[in-house]
């Protein structure tokens, strides 16, 4: 039932996204109470996902990326 700590930490990222099965989210508990140092990339993690959800980060569609490609084009 241990995992690797390459794999806990690609489930970890998984999890944060909620990509994660239940399996695999067991695995993850488990494996994080063995190992301090995946607990803290996992707690370190949560955070970061925490902050960028509370930025509210947005992307550019493709075509407002396409209109800025353009302007670039142009300007030179």
């Amino acid at each position: 039932m241990m995992i690797s700590c390459e794999k806990a930490a690609n489930i970890c990222n998984r999890h944060q996204y909620r990509e994660a099965t239940v399996w695999e989210k067991i695995q993850l508990k488990f494996h994080l109470t063995m190992c301090k140092t995946c607990a803290k990339h996992s707690a370190k993690n949560e955070k970061l996902t925490s902050l960028c959800n509370q930025a509210k980060l947005t992307v550019l569609s493709d075509e407002e990326k396409r209109k800025m490609k353009e302007t670039f084009s142009n300007a030179k």
